[in-house]
């Protein structure tokens, strides 16, 4: 096929979630060729196993067929707008079926393919006797699954872009595999083209989480204006791999090179081996180059070969859990608050013991309001208004109704200022734990399927054996200058953005300007940052350079008190992380701090 000089794509979804503004804000720029929609999350997953464990005709993203198509589909089809999601989660087949009963309530017959393969379900006994273990843990998988998923990457899209499909639906592929699919169909890459399709994964990993990109959660959010009509974000992609990002005109949010610098730290773990089913890129010379005030210019990302696994995460029911919130008052708020969760903690105990249940499994008691997260940084100022949160676990759900219960005495019978309900009846939940592995691509191969049409593809020759990122050179050691010196926070000199991986923390951290980053790598070392979140890490930290950014991006592992559904605390996706350690001193010339 003969590649235009660019192709414009537009991120119109970052989660199962995101506001439906996107869609028609994205329908008004001029020469849009494609719409993407990521809505798939490792928390994501275990919500879509809990909905189609009630329903076997649910399990995919129903705002994609509701809010997303229904009332512009007509629009999109006449444009001839490609769509491409991977909104079909744990039911691609039923995400289809739905969206094809709209469209013939509208009188419309859009071409809707599906790219299935990526459910493994009926492979894992076979690898459970073979030896199957945890990736991170080494342990063996729990016999009853509720769904087990392989991260598949954009070939299957590609083909059937190529069969002339209008909308393409995906179930688990990797979130920049609906940006990687369309280029490489538009441009005609080879697969094996490694910078490329390295480029092509920025660029999707740039946009897969919406407005992230266009100003949303950036540092310098002072800087962002017009939150109510944030822009979502644009990409013009060259043959090259560069690309150009931008958002609707006269929307809000902020086109910045340091926010598009964030993000593309954002949850990558180790940026010299971000390890993709189609690629392994290397991020780690990548620049954000601002073109004017609404234009970013991104380039530089190198690749190569994949390995010869897909990552996969299964899904399993490991008990339930409860979250109370009560908001308490007056005079020494604090106290009467951890006094209140003892107190529930206590008699309930006591009941479910008097009921032969056993103790709870896990409990969590959050004071927020009081910085409950910050441990030993916290500071300790005085506060005559919390909000109580009390998180417990048990295996039996019938044990959790006495606290879902006695929640309530506590606004007659505790702390005056007591408001035991805050947000009303709490629902006791199923809890959905994450197994994570390793499968062999050739184990799994993937099909197409579109107006009865169905084609397998195998993927596995296009992968080889890991190979390591070249070695960097030596980077610039700090030397103090003499004179006089000052004390910032870490904000003072450089950006920073946190997000999860399971239970592991990233935290991208970009200095402000490049004469920063050796004093930054000085002084911000992965012990300090150990130290600094010591109350909440349990494993080790990493850090890895990125000289193109003038970044450093954080590892930190074991951080999220099990991470997703799997965690009690009020954050499981620590993305309060990066605000905590942008409070971390630092000394630096005095003129530095002027």
């Amino acid at each position: 096929m003969k590649a235009s000089r660019s192709v414009r794509i537009g991120g119109a979804s970052g989660f199962w979630g995101d506001s439906a503004t996107a869609t028609p804000q994205l329908l008004a720029v001029p020469g849009l060729q494609y719409l993407v929609y990521d809505y798939l999350a490792e928390t994501t997953m275990s919500i879509m196993s809990r909905a189609r464990a009630r329903d076997p005709a649910l399990g995919y993203a129903t705002d994609f067929v509701h809010a997303a198509m229904a009332p512009h589909l007509s629009e999109i089809l006449r444009r001839g707008i490609k769509v491409v999601a991977n909104a079909g989660g744990l039911n691609p087949q039923a995400c289809r079926d739905a969206l094809l009963g709209v469209a013939e309530r509208q009188g419309l017959r859009p071409k809707i393919a599906v790219v299935a393969g990526d459910d493994i379900m009926a492979a894992m006994p076979a690898w459970q006797a073979q030896g199957l273990k945890d990736m991170y843990s080494g342990e063996a998988p729990p016999q009853q699954l509720m769904s087990a998923n392989a991260y598949v990457g954009a070939q299957g899209i590609a083909r059937a872009l190529s069969w002339g499909a209008d909308i393409v639906i995906t179930g688990r592929c990797v979130d920049s595999a609906v940006v990687v699919g369309p280029l490489v169909h538009e441009f005609g890459w080879s697969w094996s083209d490694w910078d490329r399709l390295a480029s092509a994964t920025l660029a999707g990993h740039v946009i897969e989480c919406g407005a992230q990109a266009t100003g949303g959660l950036f540092t310098d959010w002072e800087l962002v204006h017009d939150w109510d009509r944030m822009g979502y974000p644009v990409i013009d992609c060259a043959d090259d791999g560069s690309f150009i990002l931008s958002k609707p005109e006269g929307t809000g949010g902020l086109i910045h090179p340091a926010a598009v610098a964030e993000q593309i730290l954002y949850e990558i773990g180790d940026p010299g081996a971000y390890l993709m089913p189609d690629v392994t890129c290397d991020f780690r010379q990548v620049r954000t180059e601002a073109l004017d005030a609404g234009q970013v210019r991104v380039s530089g990302a190198r690749g190569r070969a994949p390995g010869t696994h897909y990552k996969a995460n299964g899904t399993w029911l490991d008990g339930h859990q409860i979250a109370l919130a009560l908001a308490i008052r007056g005079i020494d708020a604090p106290a009467k608050a951890q006094r209140t969760a003892a107190a529930l903690l206590a008699r309930t105990r006591r009941m479910m013991a008097e009921k032969g249940y056993q103790d709870y499994s896990e409990t969590s008691v959050e004071l927020i309001g009081c910085e409950a997260l910050y441990g030993a940084i916290a500071r300790p100022l005085p506060t005559r208004e919390v909000l109580l949160r009390l998180a417990a676990r048990h295996p039996e759900p019938k044990a959790l109704l006495y606290l879902q219960r006695e929640c309530a005495s506590c606004g007659t019978s505790m702390a005056a200022g007591t408001r035991a309900t805050l947000f009303g009846r709490a629902d006791v939940q199923q809890v959905v734990k994450v197994f994570s592995f390793l499968v062999p691509k050739e184990e799994v191969p993937l099909t197409v399927c579109m107006d009865g049409r169905e084609e397998c593809i195998a993927v596995a020759a296009l992968s080889g054996e890991h190979a390591f990122a070249p070695v960097l050179p030596c980077a610039e050691p700090w030397r103090s200058p003499s004179g006089p010196q000052a004390r910032v926070p870490l904000i003072a000199l450089a950006w920073a953005r946190s997000g999860d991986k399971g239970d592991d923390e990233n935290i991208g951290v970009i200095a402000r300007e490049p004469r920063f980053l050796p004093l930054l790598r000085d002084q911000l070392t992965p012990q300090a940052v150990r130290q600094w979140f010591s109350h909440l890490v349990q494993g080790d930290v990493k850090r890895y350079d990125v000289p193109g950014l003038h970044a450093l991006n954080f590892v930190l592992h074991q951080a999220l008190g099990g991470g997703g559904s799997s965690s009690l605390r009020s954050d499981p996706l620590g993305k309060s992380f990066a605000q905590m350690l942008l409070d971390f001193p630092l000394t630096v010339p005095s003129d530095w701090a002027t």
